[in-house]
């Protein structure tokens, strides 16, 4: 079962953009930091929130690791 939860996982993070998730995650604060749900929604949605700061951080590692190779590109074309 753990299996088919990281599946879906990695294909979410692969599949939903940075700014999507951004946009959901800046929601799912939002509407904890209101209140007003039962601890369950409160847990799911803290479990949502968990994820799309997954796939944030997925997409800004892979913006880091894109400008890394990039000046390591331009220092190695400066020596």
């Amino acid at each position: 079962m753990a299996n088919n939860t990281d599946g879906a996982q990695a294909q979410e993070r692969t599949t939903l953009g940075y700014e999507q998730a951004r946009d959901e995650l800046i929601e799912v604060v939002r509407r904890l930091e209101t209140g007003g749900q039962t601890l369950e929604e409160s847990l799911a949605l803290w479990e949502r929130g968990e994820e799309l700061a997954k796939v944030c951080r997925h997409w800004l590692e892979g913006a880091r690791a894109r400008l890394d190779a990039a000046l390591a590109e331009e220092a190695g074309q400066e020596d």
